[in-house]
């Protein structure tokens, strides 16, 4: 005795008004724009991590001009007038956060 026995497919009943793939397509969009905006805010770490290290102790070139919000040839004007040393190593150019940190301090005028 067996019977035949058919299973029907369960209709789920729709909460929202979509197509459950244009559902899915949405909300893989809205991750996707969301994923995007985290990104874009998320300020840049350092690219080290040197445990200990309160301070970064070199700068590249770029990094001077934004820190002092100036232009390459106004950092090669200060380096050529002795206000800034720069350190190469092979073709790059870097600048020591000692020297950065004087240029940043106020000049005082020696009078005894």
């Amino acid at each position: 005795m067996k019977e035949n026995v058919q299973i029907e497919k369960a209709v789920t009943p729709m909460l929202l008004p979509f197509d459950p793939d244009d559902f899915w397509q949405r909300v893989r969009l809205i991750i996707r724009e969301e994923v995007t905006n985290a990104e874009k805010s998320r300020p840049a770490l350092p690219i080290y991590e040197t445990p200990g290290l309160t301070y970064k102790p070199l700068f590249k070139l770029a990094e001077v001009c934004k820190l002092f919000q100036v232009t390459k040839p106004t950092i090669y004007e200060w380096i050529r007038r002795g206000r800034l040393k720069r350190y190469k190593i092979e073709s790059r150019v870097f600048f020591l956060w000692n020297d950065i940190q004087q240029l940043l301090q106020p000049e005082q005028d020696s009078k005894d």
